[in-house]
């Protein structure tokens, strides 16, 4: 079993990563083998303070087939667990500064599963195209210098 069940590259393009969190996830028994399975995708999922608790929506984990009568939604919105103070900061930044807490991973950690969590704010068309000007200039200069070494 790998440790890393899923990641979210599209929270990773779209926002603009400034502090992470890492919380477990309250599953029932078919979700937890389904996840095993790796049945799980978190393109969408973010995670929204609400009452005092946590919770990940758009988190999509697909009905475990091998399940008998009683099978779970695979949308439905899952708690996550934190500590009080992780939740008060969290939803205080949230708050204020008007950022989003996106799902970036899904994770197993001694046999738990875990959400790493982003608090994030969206990049605007320029960002994203600074960003992929960047990341091309990075990768010619990476070939240059291969190309060099591999002439010595």
């Amino acid at each position: 079993m790998k440790p890393e069940v899923a990641k979210n590259r599209k929270a990773l393009r779209d926002y603009e990563i400034l502090g992470k969190f890492e919380a477990g996830i309250e599953l029932r028994g078919t979700e937890v083998k389904s996840v095993r399975a790796g049945h799980i995708n978190i393109g969408d999922a973010f995670a929204r303070v609400e009452g005092g608790q946590v919770f990940l929506y758009g988190c999509d984990i697909q009905p475990y087939a091998q399940a008998s009568h009683e099978q779970h939604e695979s949308k439905r919105p899952r708690r996550l667990l934190l500590h009080r103070k992780e939740i008060d900061k969290l939803s205080s930044q949230i708050a204020e500064k008007g950022l989003a807490a996106v799902a970036l991973r899904v994770y197993w950690k001694n046999r738990r599963l875990k959400v790493e969590l982003g608090l994030g704010r969206g990049k605007a068309a320029r960002d994203k195209r600074q960003d992929l000007k960047k990341k091309i200039s990075e990768r010619e200069a990476a070939r240059e210098m291969a190309r060099f070494n591999k002439g010595k």
